[in-house]
């Protein structure tokens, strides 16, 4: 299968590439992303044939239905990092917290949150790519908190690879930020910035699409790639666990092959929702995709109103920080999706231009056939962490944003997944606020507290951060990101 550009072709890119190529060289024609040309069927034959299938299993066959050059023993090894999760034959476990409702858990992966899923196999992948060609890369990540953590790990000590990661400053969780800054790994630099996730994911961008700083590598025989969510190396792995979650509802016998089902997902790059939007496209039987916010709710705009603007917004700092994204790549996939190359170029000009674009009646109507939004404020999630802490089940905010959509757009008498994308012990101030401790003036603190009056337990991999050594103290404006990561190789 070939691989496409969202913005059409500028004469000097190639039209298509396959697989290994447009992960290795994520950047595609006037600043655009790459996509499949096309989804394989994911519908009722291949949902039977998996009924009884391991994870690994199942995700074999959605990797090798894209018909991807990668071959079945280096996709076996990757896969074979699912074997390091807390259950390796149940890496992502579904727990029902309502008649109606469950939550599928998809943090228990080494940095405990949903990017492990994506990144522990991706990473696998271009690692070899790279071996094979003999060709070095600089990777480069930013994160709102999780991204950096799971990019990291995967890549730490790879041979051929190199890490830049950036985070802004201040807008982490405490174990977020250790879990970056104590990296020990020669490979990998860290670095901290003055500004918002936007301000670095359009560093990023910037530098992705500079042939100055391309030209650069060059002379240190160097190329670029990215572990963002602009790299459809991720967004490949993140369908996988939308179908995983159906087969399971079906195992427990919550629902009979067929049967619709809504997805409500924590939004924030839009990654996740988009690997359940291709997983519905191809067959999933879904009846809606909810697309929770926090007050940046830029998303819920869009979709209610078909109107982007991010010109009258400042991003707000809030309890789901992953969340407080103003800029959300993967929208772009859907605009492909729905109204072509052309039409999302002009609004994605729109966007970089202006700062925000429209959508016609029409193309309103088309976007709002599979998604609705809804947004919840901090106090909102702390009132739903404490409702099912009290029923027994500890939640983190972003997961808490889904269960006002759980409630409010759900009409049919359906099944829910709700996905859950970060483990509590991340953003643990904010729980132990939730369920009623004034000891929340850091993440140890209220770590020991949540451990001492729930049954929850803390991980190893979280409680010993914070004896670590910090190896990465660098705090920059953006304008210098570039200088940074060049003096670093």
């Amino acid at each position: 299968m070939q691989f496409i550009e969202t913005r059409g072709n500028d004469g000097v890119n190639a039209k298509e590439l396959n697989f290994s190529e447009a992960i290795l060289s994520p950047s595609a024609s006037f600043g655009g992303i790459y996509v499949p040309e096309k989804l394989p069927e994911f519908g009722t034959e291949f949902l039977e044939k998996h009924l009884n299938s391991h994870y690994k299993e199942l995700a074999l066959d959605v990797l090798q239905s894209f018909e991807i050059d990668i071959d079945e023993a280096t996709l076996n090894e990757a896969l074979s990092r699912y074997d390091a999760f807390d259950d390796p034959a149940n890496p992502v476990p579904l727990s029902k917290i309502e008649d109606d409702c469950f939550v599928m858990e998809l943090y228990h992966g080494p940095t405990r949150a949903f990017k492990d899923m994506a990144l522990q196999p991706f990473g696998y992948i271009l690692s070899k790519e790279a071996q094979k060609r003999n060709e070095n890369y600089l990777i480069m990540a930013a994160t709102s908190g999780d991204t950096g953590p799971a990019t990291l790990e995967t890549f730490k000590d790879q041979n051929n690879i190199k890490v830049a990661c950036l985070y802004p400053d201040g807008g982490t969780s405490d174990v977020q930020r250790l879990q970056m800054v104590t990296e020990e790994a020669e490979n990998e630099k860290v670095i901290g910035v003055v500004g918002n996730f936007d301000d670095t994911q359009n560093m990023l961008k910037e530098l992705l699409a500079s042939e100055d700083f391309k030209a650069e590598l060059e002379k240190r025989n160097i190329k670029l790639s990215a572990a963002n969510s602009v790299n459809f190396g991720r967004i490949i792995f993140q369908i996988i666990y939308h179908i995983h979650g159906y087969l399971e509802l079906i195992r427990q016998n919550e629902i009979t092959m067929g049967e619709n089902v809504y997805l409500v997902v924590p939004s924030g790059n839009f990654g996740n929702v988009l690997g359940g939007y291709y997983a519905k496209k191809a067959g999933l039987p879904v009846e809606k995709l909810l697309v929770a916010s926090n007050v940046n709710n830029i998303l819920t705009d869009l979709i209610d109103t078909g109107v982007y603007d991010m010109g009258s917004r400042e991003l707000i700092k809030t309890e789901s920080p992953a969340m407080d994204i103003l800029k959300s790549s993967n929208v772009e996939r859907v605009l492909f999706d729905k109204f072509g190359g052309a039409r999302t170029k002009e609004l994605m000009d729109s966007l970089n231009s202006e700062g925000k674009y429209r959508l016609t009646p029409e193309e309103l109507a088309l976007i709002q056939e599979d998604f609705e939004a809804t947004y919840s404020e901090d106090d909102e999630c702390e009132a739903y962490i404490a409702k099912y802490a009290k029923e027994g089940y500890i939640m983190d905010p972003h997961t808490a944003t889904c269960m006002k959509s759980y409630e409010k757009s759900t009409p049919k008498d359906l099944k829910t997944i709700v996905y859950s994308t970060a483990e509590w012990t991340k953003f643990s101030t904010t729980v132990a606020r939730a369920l009623g401790s004034d000891k929340t003036a850091n993440d140890t603190e209220a770590l020991q507290w949540i451990a001492e009056n729930t049954d929850e337990k803390v991980p190893a991999m979280i409680d010993e951060l914070f004896s670590k050594e910090v190896k990465h103290g660098m705090v920059v404006e953006k304008e210098f990101i570039k200088d940074e990561m060049l003096k670093f190789l």
